[in-house]
């Protein structure tokens, strides 16, 4: 008997006098007006406490204000009246658990609690956490009953059927805005750039007509700078424009807890372990009666003497995700057992929702059996326990010990397990940065939205565009290009577009108008022995592929019902010649020639016969060394020009054995 004694913990004080919910509540505002739980570091940091009490002296009465678990705050009105019977004090009484205001009550004084619960209800998004949500309630406190009835009659009718939109954003919304930001940076700039190519492509195919006679077009490098300066600061602009919209960095508005905050609780529940192996967390409703509690003990007592056997450690604590351990039963078990140090089976019976666990740290009991067929009867209960205010918890603990007794032994201790990490407070609520997750797909999307984007707004412009541009020019009034001293790519490029489009545009004539265009079309393909890609082909004469566009541009003339018997002699590139005139073909000797002139020729002869020798087209020499005018270049059929086409036509012939 002295050993039994002696082996059996003192409890029976410790169960008599237990404190209820309420009073134990009551005792916590009689030390100070605001109770913040040390049960929900991830939502509600006991460091808080002073913004809490900063917020209710606003109230303008005294306000006692308690944050519990949610589990813990479900009586509502009822637990108010509890804690208010206990303190004994006239004032507001408010209720919140980890996101907002739950329930508020007067007593003593007149102010507005329902309007107030009812404004920061509607007018507050879910994720305002309780902070927040207690500043909006003493401010409806401070205006009053008449404004306080007005603002939550507005509020309930602006938010009845819709709640504002969230202030803060997930991780899922922050990949969202990265993938955005991605398709932004690439497909802006791409499409600038595809556009400014597609307008530059239009513009050259729509060009009006008319004649240049000065040298080559250089390239137009300051246009092609300016589109890509127009890109980058485009790319730059979105960039900049994402950091500034998207300049969330964390998902809550909850300062991180401090490791002392994390570890609350847990050091509490061990502290009551230590003296009594049966620890009810007093913030939450009572779950075992005195007489519940006694069997307990003695079951505990009973199973630490049997063989096999050792201490058991109940903890009555609720299990919430705002909790330290995130909600795992498991982490908190294996927290608890670091804290008390002493090996042992650790239960963890959550008084909220009735779930029983067990964990075996140490002992010599089968782990299997104690994880594969522990009852659900036990671990979660059945339709009894569900409708049991107290979900039978007494009745299946004592069950448990029953199990736990029946429980094989093995020869060793069980291996320590180690469980996972909760996750960190700081990096659970932390945003991943802009630049990173699904911003680097969404770079390549960009590309292929670019791409398509283009390819609509260039379809839907060639359609406008067929649709109300106006009738093309005939084919032999398009620009004329004319250099002065023309390059063997140009003379390739323009020989074979004239050709060509002589080649397309020509049908055999039914009454014989049509024979000069057919003469011109003969001699063009004489010139390029019948291949029109000929023309094209490195190595081909220049003089040549001259003769082949002025024969080609006179075709083109002749099948649009134009006289063009001479050709500009100054520059056969510049067309039709309107009159013979006397022309200084050198500015050093005087020399003249008598040469067929276009109008702009004639106009530069009369006005300026200086300038006649600057206009003169030449051509590479045949031995090297410099250019001469194109009718001393060569002896072929070119030196016909001046003598009009009809001649070129019969010396293409005669040059090709043709009669």
């Amino acid at each position: 008997m002295a050993l039994f004694a002696t082996a059996t913990p003192a409890h029976a004080a410790d169960t008599t006098s237990a404190p209820t919910q309420a009073a134990y509540l009551a005792d916590r505002l009689r030390e100070n007006p605001v109770y913040v739980s040390d049960q929900l570091p991830r939502a509600v940091p006991r460091s808080t406490a002073p913004d809490f009490a900063r917020i209710a002296k606003e109230t303008g009465v005294p306000t006692y204000v308690m944050v519990l678990p949610l589990q813990s705050v479900r009586q509502g009105k009822e637990l108010l009246d509890a804690v208010h019977d206990r303190l004994g004090r006239d004032g507001l009484y408010v209720l919140l658990d980890d996101s907002s205001v739950t329930d508020a009550a007067a007593y003593g004084v007149r102010v507005p609690a329902d309007d107030a619960w009812t404004v920061q209800l509607y007018e507050l998004p879910s994720d305002a956490g309780p902070l927040l949500s207690f500043e909006r309630f003493a401010e409806v406190i401070a205006q009053g009953g008449g404004k306080a009835a007005a603002r939550a009659e507005a509020a309930r009718a602006e938010y009845e059927d819709d709640e504002p939109a969230e202030m803060y954003i997930g991780q899922a919304d922050r990949r969202n805005q990265s993938f955005l930001t991605g398709i932004a940076l690439t497909g802006v700039p791409l499409l600038i750039l595809l556009s400014a190519a597609y307008v530059r492509r239009v513009r050259r195919r729509y060009a009006g007509s008319g004649k240049s006679t000065g040298a080559r077009t250089p390239r137009r490098i300051p246009a092609l700078v300016a589109v890509l300066a127009s890109a980058a600061v485009a790319a730059a602009a979105v960039a900049l424009t994402a950091l500034s919209v998207f300049d969330q960095t964390r998902s809550s508005g909850v300062q991180p807890p401090t490791p002392a905050e994390m570890s609350a609780r847990v050091e509490r529940v061990a502290a009551g372990l230590e003296r009594d192996p049966v620890y009810a967390d007093p913030e939450s409703p009572r779950v075992l009666d005195a007489r519940a509690r006694d069997r307990l003990h003695d079951r505990i007592s009973a199973f630490r003497r049997s063989d096999g056997g050792g201490p058991v450690f109940v903890s009555l604590v609720p299990q919430t995700y705002e909790s330290e351990a995130a909600g795992d039963s498991e982490l908190f078990a294996a927290a608890v057992h670091a804290k008390v140090r002493e090996d042992g089976v650790y239960v963890v019976a959550d008084p909220g929702d009735g779930t029983i666990d067990v964990y075996n740290h140490g002992l010599r009991l089968d782990a299997n059996h104690l994880f594969l067929d522990l009852p659900d009867s036990i671990s979660l209960g059945d339709s009894r326990a569900d409708e049991a205010d107290d979900h039978l918890i007494g009745e299946r603990l004592d069950a448990l010990m029953t199990f736990l007794d029946k429980t094989p032994r093995t020869d060793r201790p069980a291996e320590a397990f180690a469980p996972a990490a909760a996750p960190s407070p700081t990096e659970e609520t932390a945003l991943p940065p802009l630049f990173s997750t699904d911003f680097w797909p969404g770079l390549f999307v960009g590309v292929f939205a670019a791409l398509l984007l283009w390819a609509l707004l260039a379809g839907v412009a060639e359609l406008v565009l067929r649709r109300w541009r106006p009738a093309p020019e005939p084919a032999h009034r398009l620009a004329l290009t004319a250099p002065r001293e023309p390059s063997a790519s140009y003379l390739r490029r323009t020989a074979y577009t004239e050709i060509s489009a002589l080649t397309r545009e020509f049908t055999e004539p039914e009454d014989g108008t049509r024979t000069r265009a057919r003469d011109c079309l003969d001699a063009a393909l004489l010139l390029l022995d019948g291949d029109v890609n000929r023309a094209r082909k490195w190595g081909t004469d220049p003089a040549t592929l001259v003769a082949v566009i002025v024969l080609a541009r006179a075709g083109r003339a002749a099948l649009a019902g134009e006289k063009a018997d001479l050709c500009c002699g100054v520059n056969p590139l510049h067309g039709p010649g309107v009159s013979l005139h006397h022309v200084r073909v050198s500015a050093d000797n005087g020399s003249r020639r008598l040469l067929p002139v276009c109008e702009a020729c004639r106009n530069t002869a009369i006005a300026d016969p200086l300038g006649v020798p600057g206009s003169l087209m030449t051509l590479p020499a045949p031995s090297g060394g410099g250019r001469v005018p194109y009718y001393d270049a060569t002896d072929g059929p070119l030196t016909a020009v001046p003598k009009g086409i009809a001649r070129l036509v019969d010396r293409v012939r005669e040059t090709a054995g043709v009669h």
